[in-house]
């Protein structure tokens, strides 16, 4: 069914435990492609040994550039974009197929998200709610814990954002270039893809409630360095910002109808269909002049 995009760097374990999950929790055969950042850990040893396709560098070429290098040995019909951080619930896959069915076309973005409708444990927010602790790190992890709970956590779908794991036709991948390469080594990447997708006329951007993901914490190719972020942001909204002269924020909230309320939480919008067109009133009126106000700042520091 689908093309599965792992970027990994040097994260073995959680790896192992991301492949092992969608081996034996899928309800359909996919094809698992995982780009190795180094691969210092004996990453490329486990491919190996497991007959499992992958792409190499020798050093972090940073997520997008990952991804677009795993990309060129899909051969299945859709692109499901993964970090190695992940474990993949029973019938995660099913829900993605179900939704498939009811759209029949192809022009749709299917997500599932790390927020308040789904499970996660933030290791540095304790008070996201709902917070399910199924262990910190790889060694922590308590798999049998988080089986016996899922069905108690309720979910919901949601209007989608830019997370992951998340779903494409690999012909929509192809035609807008897959993921920009301008984002080294991450961060903004994944809103400059929605935005890609959303030119291209792509107004279904969905997040499944059901389909059940358990994230360890964006703590895998990531690893980022501080100086990334400054002030407007950080370095991905400021070239999202040059790019699409409109910041990310502005973005999620007025086209995706997703993003961050002002205490910087998680907003999830039941989903009620496809998007439309922003709805143009004061607030977005004064939100983008002070996106714009932004961009002239950019532009006058001559931001690179």
């Amino acid at each position: 069914m689908f093309s599965i995009l792992i970027p990994t760097y040097n994260n073995l374990e959680y790896l192992k435990i991301c492949i092992d999950s969608i081996k034996k929790n899928s309800n359909f055969k996919h094809q698992i492609i995982v780009h190795v950042n180094e691969g210092s850990d004996g990453t490329i040893e486990y491919l190996k040994e497991n007959n499992l396709d992958f792409t190499y560098s020798e050093k972090n070429i940073g997520m997008s550039l990952a991804l677009n290098k795993a990309s060129k040995l899909a051969k299945l019909d859709y692109i499901l974009i993964s970090h190695d951080d992940f474990y993949y619930c029973p019938n995660w896959d099913k829900e993605f197929v179900n939704e498939l069915d009811l759209l029949n076309h192809n022009n749709f973005y299917l997500i599932w998200d790390n927020g308040k409708c789904c499970i996660i444990f933030e290791k540095n927010d304790l008070s996201k709610p709902p917070v399910f602790n199924a262990g910190l790190t790889f060694k922590e992890f308590d798999e049998v814990r988080l089986l016996e709970n899922l069905n108690q956590i309720k979910t919901i779908d949601f209007q989608g954002s830019t997370k992951h794991p998340a779903l494409v036709h690999i012909d929509i991948w192809k035609k807008v270039g897959g993921w920009s390469e301008d984002y080294f080594p991450t961060g903004g990447d994944d809103s400059d893809f929605n935005m890609k997708l959303w030119n291209e006329n792509i107004r279904i951007f969905k997040g499944l409630g059901k389909s059940s993901v358990y994230h360890f914490g964006s703590i895998t190719t990531r690893k980022k360095d501080k100086s990334l972020f400054t002030y407007l942001g950080s370095k991905g909204n400021k070239i999202f910002l040059k790019k699409w002269k409109i910041g990310i924020n502005f973005f999620e909230k007025f086209y995706l109808r997703s993003g961050l309320d002002k205490n910087k939480n998680k907003i999830f919008i039941k989903y009620d269909g496809p998007l439309t067109e922003p709805i143009k009133n004061i607030e977005y009126y004064f939100e983008l002049l002070k996106t714009k106000l932004q961009l002239f700042y950019l532009k006058i520091i001559n931001y690179k």
